[in-house]
């Protein structure tokens, strides 16, 4: 409770809606779940360790990046 308050005005603006520090650190605890899943996957079908990271790699940056703006087109989309 003692850190309730602050991180309310971290991760919410006046209104309530999420602020973009929220989806921030969303996308990227997110990408890490999804990462080590795709790499794990990638090893399974390839048998491979460079060519699991090396998709994960490409991957994370990618899909963050499109976390981040999807989550920011639905804030805009509930503020309407």
């Amino acid at each position: 409770m003692i850190f309730d308050q602050p991180l309310r005005r971290i991760f919410a603006d006046n209104e309530g809606r999420d602020s973009n520090a929220k989806s921030v650190i969303k996308s990227i605890s997110w990408r890490l779940v999804g990462t080590i899943d795709t790499m794990v996957i990638s090893y399974w079908v390839t048998g491979q360790v460079d060519m699991a990271l090396s998709i994960g790699s490409i991957e994370v940056v990618s899909k963050m990046v499109l976390y981040y703006l999807h989550e920011r087109v639905w804030e805009k989309a509930a503020q309407n």
